[in-house]
């Protein structure tokens, strides 16, 4: 039997890819189509949540879908590490219900976060560049939030990276001690440049978004990974084997 799914944020960008796929799989169906502006009630009865929809909405779907006893795969973006704590406190010690959080469908995203992470603790000078689409309501990216955690905590023995002068506005946002800028205009897609600057040399780990395409393969492992979890899980990474260092502020 198909497992019912209820698509909350269906009619935006991430919800259209993610509503085609499920219609199109013998292994989901659709249960609800939900906008961000719509009752949460009309969730119950689904077998699984998503979460496509903006940071201000998110919490509600996940708290919403915990109190039902509902899992939930959340593909909003925003999602703090002060954030997932607070879900994890609310899921409780011995959690019936799963949240599964995964800040960027892309496996290639997911590749370049691993790399950039192994790579954190050889450099002191680390910078993160990102830019998306001008209708994008969150900065940093929940990539990038997640990337800099990831990082920082690869760097835990070693302190945090050198970013001088970051009393200034124009320096980014840190997270982790790594500084972030943000783009958000026409004509850009999504894309995250991790700069690296040592000694007479600076490496970078890009990673760009062409289609939207990109995310079928991990939203249908995330999916199928959703429906049996329990408990909370944060990124792609803890779903497939990308490598990635044990460290992990989640």
């Amino acid at each position: 039997m198909p497992t019912r799914v209820a698509i909350v944020g269906a009619p935006g960008r991430m919800g259209t890819v993610m509503t085609a796929l499920v219609e199109a799989s013998d292994d989901f169906e659709v249960a609800a189509l939900i906008s961000s502006r719509d009752s949460l009630d009309d969730i119950a009865g689904a077998d699984l949540v998503v979460d496509v929809t903006i940071p201000v909405v998110s919490q509600r779907v996940v708290e919403k879908s915990i109190e039902l006893g509902i899992n939930v795969l959340v593909g909003t973006s925003g999602w703090s590490s002060e954030r997932l704590a607070g879900i994890k406190r609310l899921l409780g010690p011995e959690p019936q219900v799963g949240v599964v959080v995964v800040p960027n469908f892309s496996i290639g995203s997911v590749l370049a976060t691993a790399l950039a992470t192994h790579a954190a603790r050889f450099f002191d000078s680390i910078e993160i560049v990102e830019a998306h689409h001008a209708s994008k309501v969150d900065s940093p990216s929940g990539t990038a939030v997640r990337t800099a955690e990831l990082m920082g905590a690869a760097r835990q023995e070693i302190g945090p990276v050198a970013a001088p002068h970051v009393d200034q506005r124009a320096r980014g946002q840190q997270v982790s001690s790594i500084p972030i800028h943000s783009v958000r205009m026409q004509g850009v897609s999504a894309r995250q440049d991790v700069y690296f600057g040592g000694e007479g040399e600076r490496v970078t780990i890009s990673h760009e978004t062409l289609s939207r395409t990109s995310y079928e393969a991990g939203i249908l492992v995330s999916l199928r990974a959703a429906r049996e979890a329990k408990g909370l899980i944060v990124g792609l990474d803890k779903l497939i084997d990308v490598g990635m260092p044990t460290s992990d502020p989640s």
